[in-house]
């Protein structure tokens, strides 16, 4: 991995939750259920793509490595990334486990990560990219542009804040005590963390960042807090 210049970004500094400690990691999977269907979400992830079995994927922020043992079955092959040592050590465990043998997984991010093979067709990342401030989330976004084979495709699902809200105090105190009541104190915390010191941007900024990083916006959803999009090079 080449070294970066003192004024870049370092984006394996914890920001929020810290997925480096091993307690954490080891709760994530059995968090991630409680808030998310992933199964679904990868099947809905795969028609959306429509991946081929000659397709080269990279996911971005593959956390404990669930969404790439999914699409692996699907695709030539998958590149898995995170900056976490910890959650690629899950990731990879669960790939030799399962016998997954096209899988690839490296300890980087967006920034840091740099592809020496061929470009890739469809390159995905979920909930990661607010780990960085708005000016990163450009240059991450234009290194992916650069990664993409020409067509090829990007799906990025992150929390994007809604630019309409009027009143932000009531906006998130209603998400903070929405989140208690259903999933419990831990995934309010964890929220309060993601508001006060993560890096989520609005929803008219993140489409700009996408544009403005050579990208077509083909899909674009908003529920809520959450976004997804699907870009074209």
């Amino acid at each position: 991995m080449p070294q970066n210049p003192g004024w870049y970004y370092d984006e394996f500094k914890q920001i929020g939750v810290d997925y480096t400690d091993l307690k954490e990691v080891e709760t994530y999977d059995l968090s991630m259920q409680k808030l998310r269907d992933i199964e679904n979400e990868a099947k809905g992830i795969l028609e959306l793509l429509k991946i081929k079995n000659t397709d080269l994927v990279l996911e971005i922020g593959t956390g404990t490595g669930e969404l790439a043992l999914k699409l692996s079955g699907h695709c030539k092959k998958v590149v898995a990334i995170d900056v976490s040592r910890t959650m690629i050590y899950f990731a990879k465990t669960k790939a030799e486990n399962q016998k997954k043998t096209n899988i690839e997984f490296h300890n980087a991010g967006f920034l840091t990560y740099e592809n020496h093979d061929e470009p890739f067709d469809v390159i995905v990342t979920q909930l990661a990219l607010h780990h960085l401030p708005d000016y990163w989330k450009m240059m991450a976004l234009k290194k992916i542009y650069g990664m993409l084979e020409d067509g090829g495709k990007l799906y990025l699902r992150d929390v994007v804040f809604p630019s309409l809200v009027q009143d932000y105090e009531d906006f998130f105190s209603k998400i903070i005590t929405d989140l208690k009541g259903s999933l419990g104190d831990k995934f309010a915390e964890e929220m309060e963390i993601h508001i006060r010191d993560e890096f989520s941007t609005l929803d008219w900024i993140m489409e700009g960042l996408l544009k403005n990083a050579g990208f077509c916006i083909e899909f674009a959803k908003y529920d809520g807090f959450m976004a997804s999009y699907l870009c074209r090079k």
